[in-house]
This record gives structure tokens, C-alpha cells and sequence, in this order.
């Protein structure tokens, strides 16, 4: 395929080469392998189940790291649009009943009062229409209310990110996602000198907004938490952009004749993730998040998912310097062996007709890695990726986190394995980023570029096939050492609709 001398700007305007658009392209055309599967991961398979003394030291464990000075830090992608929360309140603007019908309508509006945005969301209704919320509802201006909640003249949150959204009330506040992070990180992520570094990726378009929020707020919440905060931002890059295709697998064209690019989905933060300089990094959805009076469920594993965490390094560490050291015995080879197959879960079925010195080569790679701790929750049919013991291109079983997408639902056996799946993945992660020397791993050598997904969409009623980067947590953490541990479902309180905040797990004490 030949480009044109204008495509050809256009790619090095994004830090885009002509070779790898191709590659994008032919990727859409031959799509993506499905990932063989070994198991589902259950516990005891894959799964680390923590008892009531496991949860008291593995909490120490992670207190005492807290002194040593390293540096943490926390990391939420935040750039994601709230549209799809209010995807039933666009509708019913949209609709021809003016009152509201469906169970989602008659529920919003029968909670109103308790959302944490109804205070401000009163005040616009009555400085556009003269009345407020309660007035119009009284009227049968149901549709007046919800238009003054999401259209850009009005509160304008059918445009923002849910980061900005107000989710909580206090007695003397409310707070919005971004303020919940904020104050999480007090609790479990604030180092030797009582900083708490938190990371937020955001979309251009919004990013001043929460530059300004974070400078408004964390002089009262490090005042109420006894801590500073060191508070960041960075965007998807452009770079990682993905060429569209359309039906024949050639460039998606704008009708001004430029190629149509979109965002690489959340796979592309890995590059965000790289640029982090920090020892030990969590990593938490935006609007997984609960009021003050319920977070001592999320402290307390935060901690014991790092306390696990910075326990496997130190004995990954310690396996490293031996294997560099040169002098070991083979009682020690299979000590070091034994660790990787059965607590990284990371297995080789030919391993025992290796030579030694392959068996060393093969164990040191497999060590000098990233190294993430994720919680995994127990399947109560809430959405998610799911826990896997999964084969790599190198032939060895490792822990992965799957989507539906990377498993081929016709092959009887891996659907049996996916549907019966006992735990599910709610993006609790804590990372280590750094190798046994001090020096940042290289985030993007790890990915598995073979994981993607192809997905289809609509632009300007014309249909196309648009190019998925491998997850951020699923194949672009795929060459990571990884451990799963359960934790309790009082941890995972996603808010993916309006109404999802009228859950008692969002009202205040």
C-alpha cells in the first residue's frame, strides 16, 4: 500500500512511522490469535488465599516498608469519558415519553435528593429556568432536569470525565473521585516523609480542570490526612494512536482525505506507566471508590497486596544475586526452581531436560521481571476480565488476566473454563517496577503485542474496524511475574451508572 506524501506528515505529526500504520493494518486484516488456555485460576490454583494472621503480617510488612524511604506512588487512569454513566438518562432525553417509564428512569428520580451533585445540580436548574430541581419535577419537566445535569449549558456532566463527577457527601463536603484517590493514598501509600505521590492520566481537554481541583483540595486534605501530596498528570500519547480500517482493511479516511486515527484504548498507559520513577506503584480504577466511613476494607488489602508484593521481591532479589554470583549448588537450582513454578506460577513443561546451565538462564529471565500483585475478587457476575493460567509464545503457563475477547468462545473447553470461572478481576493492582540493582525495568519490552482485539465502531454512520492495544493489565503486563490474591468484595465498588451512586456503598455514614 503506498501513502501519500500528505499521509506521511500526518503520520510523523503523531510520532506515527509508515511501517508501523502497516502493521497496525495488516494486524486488522489476519486479526489476533485466541490465547490458549491451561485453566481457569481458582484458589489454590493460582488464586492465594490470606487468613486473619497473613492479613495482620503481611500489613507489617508493608508498614515497615514504608519507612525504608523508597519511593510509592499511585497511579489511576482518569481520561475516560462519564457518558456512558448517563447512557439511560441521554436516552430518555432522547425518547418520546416525557415522564419517566423504565425501572433506571423511575429509580434516578426517586433518589435524586440522594446524589452528592443534587445541592449544585438544584441551583443550576433554578439560575437557567427561574425553578428549581423539585419545581420541574412537580411541573412534569422531568426532561428539563436531566438536560440541566448533562447537556454543556447546564452541569455539563454527560462531557466530563467521572474523575471530576461529584460521588460523595460529608457533612461538611462533597467529594468527587479524584478527592477519594486523594485521600485513599493517605492510608496506605504515603512514604517516610508523608508524601503521597498520586498520578493521574487525563484527556487534554479536561486537564487543567483537574489541575485545578487538585491545588483547590489538597492543602484541606493534607491538613485532614497529615500529609503533602505530590500530584501529577500526563496524557495518552498521540504515538499510540491506531489507524482505523474500513470494511476492506484499508485506511478509514476523514472526508477531508486524512486517515482516521483513535486512541489505543488503555493499553497505551503502559507508556504512562514507564515514565513513572517510583519503586512501588498501585494501580486502581477512577471510580472504584467509597466514602471514609467504608475504605477500611480497601486499606487494609491495599496493604497486604503490598506486603505480598515486597515479600516475593526480597526472595526474587535474593534468587537473582545467587544466580549472578555464579556459585550454587543444584539443591539451590531446584529451591529457585520450586519458586517459580509454584508461587509465580510460572511453569516450563520441558524444564527437567534442560542442561543446568540452561535451567539457570532460563529461571534468571523469568525473574528479572516486573513483578505485580493483583486482587482478584470472588465472580458475582459484575463485568470483568478473569484469572488465567494461560500459555505464552514461548511455549511456558504464566498467570494472565483474560477478557472474553482473547478466548475463542467455540472452543467448548475454554468457554467451559470461562464460564465457570470463580473469581473475576477488578484492577487492584500494586507493581514493582525496578530489577534487583535499583535500575526501571523497561515497561514496554514486556508487553505481549500479540493480545490486542479488534473491535467495531461507527463514524459518521459508516462502519469500521477499529485496533484495540494490548490492557493495560492484560497483555501489556503480559511478560510480568505475576500473583493473584483474593480479596473481599466490599474492595470493588465500581460506579459504571448514575444510579450506581444510590448504593448504599456510595451514601454517606
Amino acid at each position: 500500500m503506498n501513502f501519500s506524501q500528505k499521509d506521511i506528515e500526518q503520520f510523523e505529526s503523531k510520532g506515527i512511522g509508515a511501517d508501523d500504520v502497516m502493521a497496525q493494518l495488516n494486524l486488522i486484516a489476519k486479526g489476533f490469535p485466541y490465547l490458549k488456555l491451561d485453566s481457569a485460576a481458582s484458589a489454590g490454583n493460582g488464586i492465594m488465599q490470606v487468613d486473619d494472621s497473613s492479613v495482620e503480617s503481611y500489613s507489617k510488612v508493608w508498614d515497615n516498608y514504608l519507612k525504608s524511604g523508597r519511593s510509592i506512588a499511585k497511579f489511576v487512569p482518569a481520561s475516560g469519558a462519564a457518558s456512558r454513566m448517563f447512557k439511560d438518562l441521554f436516552a430518555f432525553l432522547d425518547g418520546e415519553s416525557d415522564v419517566p417509564s423504565s425501572a433506571f428512569e423511575t429509580g434516578f428520580f426517586e433518589g435524586i435528593h440522594r446524589f452528592a451533585f443534587f445541592p449544585e445540580l438544584d441551583e443550576c436548574c433554578k439560575s437557567s429556568e427561574g425553578i428549581g430541581a423539585d419545581g420541574l419535577i412537580a411541573l412534569g419537566r422531568y426532561k428539563d432536569v436531566v438536560s440541566n445535569l448533562l447537556k454543556p449549558e447546564g452541569l455539563g456532566y454527560g462531557q466530563l470525565p467521572k474523575g471530576l463527577l461529584k460521588f460523595h457527601s460529608y457533612r461538611d463536603c462533597t467529594r468527587t473521585p479524584m478527592e477519594e484517590h486523594m485521600a485513599e493514598g493517605a492510608l496506605y501509600a504515603a512514604g517516610s516523609d508523608a508524601t503521597v505521590k498520586l498520578h493521574f492520566t487525563v484527556s487534554p481537554e479536561h486537564r487543567r480542570m483537574f489541575e485545578e481541583l487538585a491545588a483547590k483540595t489538597s492543602r484541606n486534605m493534607a491538613k485532614k490526612y497529615g500529609t503533602s501530596y505530590e500530584i501529577s498528570f500526563s496524557e495518552q500519547k498521540s504515538s499510540t494512536d491506531t489507524v482505523a480500517a474500513d470494511a476492506d482493511n484499508r485506511p478509514f479516511r476523514n472526508p477531508d482525505g486524512s486517515i482516521l486515527f483513535r486512541p489505543g484504548g488503555h493499553g497505551a498507559l503502559i507508556e504512562n506507566l514507564n515514565e513513572l520513577d517510583a519503586d512501588i506503584v498501585f494501580i486502581k480504577n477512577i471510580d472504584n471508590v467509597v466514602p471514609d466511613h467504608l475504605k477500611g476494607a480497601t486499606v487494609t488489602f491495599k496493604k497486604v497486596l503490598a506486603g505480598i508484593l515486597v515479600s516475593v521481591q526480597e526472595r526474587i532479589f535474593g534468587y537473582l544475586r545467587l544466580l549472578d554470583s555464579g556459585t550454587y549448588s543444584d539443591s539451590q537450582i531446584g529451591t529457585v526452581s520450586d519458586f517459580v513454578r509454584n508461587t509465580l506460577f510460572c511453569r516450563k513443561k520441558d524444564m527437567n531436560s534442560l542442561s543446568r546451565e540452561e535451567q539457570v538462564r532460563w529461571l534468571y529471565s523469568k525473574l528479572n521481571r516486573p513483578v505485580r500483585v493483583c486482587g482478584m475478587v470472588q465472580n458475582e457476575g459484575e463485568p470483568g476480565g478473569g484469572p488465567f493460567l494461560a500459555y505464552n509464545a514461548d511455549g511456558t503457563v504464566s498467570l494472565q488476566i483474560l477478557e472474553s475477547s482473547q478466548i475463542d468462545m467455540n472452543d467448548s473447553a475454554a468457554k467451559k473454563m470461562f464460564a465457570n470461572g470463580t473469581h473475576f478481576n477488578p484492577v487492584d493492582l500494586v507493581c514493582a517496577l525496578k530489577d534487583y540493582k535499583g535500575q526501571k525495568f523497561n515497561l514496554p519490552s514486556f508487553v505481549d503485542k500479540a493480545t490486542g482485539f479488534i473491535s467495531s465502531k461507527s463514524k459518521n454512520g459508516r462502519e469500521l474496524k477499529a485496533l484495540e492495544l494490548p490492557g493495560l493489565w492484560n497483555g501489556a503486563m503480559s511478560d510480568w511475574n505475576t500473583i493473584f490474591v483474593e480479596v473481599p468484595i466490599e474492595t470493588f465498588n465500581p460506579v459504571k451508572t448514575v444510579n450506581d451512586l444510590l448504593r448504599p456503598q456510595h451514601q454517606p455514614a
